[in-house]
């Protein structure tokens, strides 16, 4: 996922970003208005993090050009509990605000709170593909070559989890915790390396040779394309 953050302290800014990226998010970061609007010109973003006061203006000015440009999700930090503010960004067409000052867990759950709403009204592409293999979400199918894989429900939570991240690393902790939410089973690192080679076993040409489920040493995972080339 690809996040656009505009904020003008930058201790908070730098701090953010790095815990963000340690999440496995790419973040353009910006400190004024003028950058942001730049950014947004240049760079299809997937979520907006704007904070309301900035030196060169306001986050109200970047929420209003975003929602020009693409209907994606829009977060408001602000320094103050304020109601007027707080309404005055959402009718603008934010779809959260957080106070400052706050924990960066509490920023990701918000982040993905939001991700998640989008994924369900916006039905989030209901067929996504992965060289030749299709996963239909709304019916929560796998097929490769349109032959029908069948997977456990865990095993399909998984590979969903690295479709919809393609082209990120994924951790073996993010990985974990996308299992944990559908299954609420207690699954451990060595589950997991289980369930990662039966999934290879059923989609991978060579299972040995592993084309879409790629291992990324020393950070995780991430899923790659049958006609990628590294």
């Amino acid at each position: 996922m690809k996040i656009l953050l505009v904020e003008d302290d930058k201790t908070i800014a730098s701090g953010l970003e790095y815990s963000l990226e340690q999440e496995g998010y790419k973040i353009i970061l910006c400190y004024t208005v003028s950058s942001g609007k730049k950014a947004l010109a240049e760079i299809d973003f997937d979520l907006c993090i704007f904070d309301i006061s900035l030196p060169d203006g306001s986050g109200y000015e970047l929420c209003k050009i975003a929602r020009e440009k693409s209907d994606i999700p829009i977060l408001f930090l602000t320094a103050c509990d304020d109601e007027v503010n707080i309404v005055m960004g959402l009718d603008m067409g934010a779809d959260d605000y957080i106070t400052k000052p706050f924990r960066v867990k509490e920023l990701l759950s918000r982040i993905k709170s939001v991700s998640r709403r989008y994924d369900k009204e916006n039905g989030q592409k209901a067929i996504l593909k992965i060289g030749d293999i299709q996963i239909d979400t709304l019916n929560a199918k796998v097929y490769k070559n349109e032959q029908e894989i069948n997977l456990t429900a865990l095993e399909y939570r998984l590979l969903l989890t690295f479709a919809k991240s393609k082209g990120q690393v994924l951790t073996r902790g993010q990985l974990l915790e996308g299992i944990w939410d559908v299954a609420g089973d207690f699954v451990n690192d060595n589950t997991l390396t289980v369930y990662i080679k039966r999934i290879r076993e059923k989609i991978e040409d060579d299972p040995q040779n592993p084309t879409i489920i790629r291992t990324v040493r020393g950070f995780g995972y991430r899923i790659g394309d049958l006609n990628a080339s590294e």
